[in-house]
């Protein structure tokens, strides 16, 4: 299975928001975000190849409470059935973060939903199966049907709303497992967004996340990986997209900005899907 990390944060949305947790990232997808913040899980797929046993025995090392197998989508990764039930055997909680488009039989405590709204639709050459396939209603009842769940929305503007509610009313979705989260890449976008999303929640019952992960780190940062993984007092900027050159595989030119400044005693991860 091809996994772009896995690293020890804490969860950064959700009902499980401030949970420490082990991350498993796949590498992989099938949507095209515009505003996607793991990039190099979908524009453009990296990671190493591990067997099951290989990620398993890395989990393990941590031995945390939480364990969030995400993305990319990791719906999509050969294998990922198995590996959820490997997971769980470890005895920890298992959170699976989906778009919602594929569905699967797997092992899960909590299947984490975040359906794509049109404002994550990309411009560019992958803008039709982007849209094409980001909302399968049929899907997400499925996987409301057998697991417990959250519904997760990144909301940019009021206007979402609307599209929200037709995506609730077609899966007939408790109004207690909604949550709102405001788009932003910066702390003072997410908490000027917040605030009108805290009302509409007051309005229908939802709820409100927080970005945790942006408020303590900011958006774009990942685990030094690879090559830079000794240098443990540095940690690797989201790539920036620029002169696409796409194909279904991602294949695109991308620079990447080493951020040697932002000394810690530890890496910074990006904690959500």
């Amino acid at each position: 299975m091809k996994i772009a990390e896995i690293f020890y944060s804490i969860q950064g949305e959700g009902s499980l928001v401030g949970a420490p947790s082990v991350f498993v990232r796949t590498s992989g997808c099938n949507l095209r975000c515009s505003w996607c913040d793991t990039p190099y899980t979908s524009w453009r797929p990296e990671g190493e190849e591990l067997s099951l046993d290989e990620i398993v025995t890395r989990v393990a090392e941590y031995s945390a409470p939480y364990v969030v197998l995400t993305g990319g989508e990791p719906m999509i990764a050969p294998g990922v059935g198995e590996l959820t039930r490997l997971l769980r055997d470890g005895g920890a909680h298992l959170t699976i973060e989906t778009a919602g488009t594929v569905f699967q039989e797997v092992a899960c405590d909590l299947m984490s939903i975040s359906p794509k709204l049109s404002n994550s639709t990309p411009e560019g050459v992958f803008r039709a199966q982007h849209e094409r396939l980001r909302f399968q209603p049929e899907v997400l009842r499925r996987f409301m049907a057998g697991y417990d769940y959250q519904l997760k929305f990144v909301i940019a503007e009021p206007g979402d709303m609307e599209e929200v509610k037709m995506v609730l009313d077609g899966v007939k979705a408790d109004p207690r497992k909604v949550i709102l989260m405001p788009e932003g890449r910066d702390a003072a976008t997410l908490q000027a967004r917040g605030v009108w999303l805290a009302e509409i929640c007051k309005s229908e019952g939802y709820r409100l996340s927080p970005r945790l992960h942006v408020d303590l780190w900011g958006a774009g940062f990942r685990s030094a990986k690879a090559k830079s993984c000794q240098d443990a007092d540095k940690v690797i900027a989201v790539h920036l997209i620029d002169d696409l050159e796409l194909d279904f595989l991602g294949t695109d030119r991308l620079t990447q900005t080493n951020i040697g400044a932002l000394a810690k005693p530890f890496r910074v991860h990006l904690g959500h899907h």
